[in-house]
């Protein structure tokens, strides 16, 4: 088994993501900073990777929107020893000239690469920022060191009807990559003996560094338009010249068919946080050895109250997820996320609703399939998702019908 330097690996998260699909959640707030699944923000998932991973030198690459992001890693992640070499940091674009932001993956990397020379890993990883999965990165170095290759890449497989939002790979029976096409429109590759099946590049990259530093440095002195993005421009060059792999993702306990989600849009965002109140979700948050970290608020315990069968006013609460801080006085809930300090007041039925922290909702409401983000204080009588032309009216709604209450709404 190939020996690892996970000490001096490198690891830069690309965090600057604008999440236009996800708007009006991202109006205020990059992508990675969205709260998920009650307590998290969709970056935790990612950092509690690679701090299992045993990955301990973290730049996450910041660019729109970033202020609640760099306030949730400077209060909820400044725990690693910087006596020790380690630490988890936020980077600007500063480096890039004035009125510019990055280009696009690569060139975020290339005004980096300050910190590669100061540092100088052996191996650099690449992670994207707005995933949720659990993955062990040791694995996929490991499988990197014993190829010897310049560039290794976290594939998983996908529906073909999905391929259009990914950059889809062709591989060889041993795993080097052959072929790789950047969100195509139609006709993407499939996999070999899996009809309707594509291979999915990830977003997850572990380069040898002195190739990476080549790489993008040629990169950068490439025309507008033809630089500056790891799927368009710098992988599609590497796979005709060095030796370019891919690692299957397997998931914690070796799973075919693991868990990984790209909660780019409203739909897909509101599946991924309603799987997680199923009795048994794909994604297992109770793991003793795999815990995901996140900024720890000092709440109450969470809270039901009344039980006035005669009078109605009685708390019913089904296959929710309730976190610190929630109080639930005499009203029903089922199949919803509550994050910290939510409070549901008496007479209101809640049915798959995602209620972010510090919401308040008042007496006798009804709301299905709605998600209400932070410190919104819903007027009694409310009823949304019942009615979706007048949804429309006054919210953000999905195609599919699912109404978003944005932050700091009128009422």
């Amino acid at each position: 088994m190939a020996p690892l330097d996970l000490k001096n690996t490198l690891c830069f998260i690309l965090a600057g993501g604008e999440g236009s699909r996800l708007k009006p959640l991202t109006q205020f707030r990059a992508k990675p900073a969205v709260p998920f699944g009650g307590c998290y923000r969709i970056i935790d998932f990612t950092l509690s990777n690679c701090i299992h991973s045993g990955l301990r030198r973290i730049s996450l690459l910041t660019q729109y929107q970033a202020r609640s992001l760099e306030e949730h890693i400077r209060f909820g992640w400044n725990f690693l020893p910087r006596r020790l070499e380690q630490w988890i940091t936020c980077s600007p674009p500063h480096h890039v000239a004035v009125g510019k932001w990055y280009r696009g993956t690569a060139d975020a990397i290339f005004h980096n690469l300050d910190t590669v020379r100061d540092w100088q890993p052996p191996n650099v990883v690449v992670l994207s920022g707005d995933h949720i999965y659990q993955m062990d990165y040791r694995d996929m170095l490991r499988e990197h060191v014993e190829h010897e290759a310049a560039l290794t890449i976290g594939a998983v497989r996908i529906p073909v009807a999905e391929a259009f939002r990914f950059g889809i790979l062709q591989i060889a029976k041993d795993g080097r990559v052959t072929g790789f096409v950047e969100k195509p429109k139609q006709n993407a590759p499939q996999i070999p003996g899996d009809p309707g099946y594509c291979l999915a590049s990830m977003g997850i990259y572990v380069f040898e560094t002195k190739e990476m530093i080549r790489r993008l440095e040629a990169d950068n002195k490439m025309p507008e338009g033809q630089g500056g993005d790891f799927g368009n421009h710098v992988i599609p060059r590497m796979i005709e010249q060095v030796p370019v792999y891919a690692h299957m993702f397997r998931g914690l306990n070796g799973e075919q068919d693991p868990y990984w989600r790209d909660v780019g849009t409203i739909e897909a965002y509101f599946e991924a946080n309603m799987d997680l109140v199923a009795v048994k979700p794909h994604l297992n948050l109770y793991q003793p050895d795999w815990p995901t970290y996140t900024l720890w608020h000092n709440d109450p315990p969470a809270k039901t109250v009344f039980s006035e069968e005669g009078a109605g006013r009685r708390a019913e609460v089904q296959d929710s997820l309730l976190c610190p801080g929630v109080v639930v006085s005499g009203a029903k809930v089922r199949r919803s996320l509550l994050s910290n300090r939510v409070y549901v007041d008496e007479h209101s039925e809640l049915d798959e609703v995602i209620v972010l922290r510090g919401a308040k909702i008042g007496k006798r409401c009804k709301l299905r399939r709605v998600i209400v983000d932070k410190w919104n204080n819903v007027p009694d009588g409310t009823v949304i998702g019942y009615d979706t032309e007048a949804d429309k009216k006054r919210f953000a709604v999905s195609p599919t019908g699912i109404v978003v209450v944005e932050h700091g709404h009128p009422w």
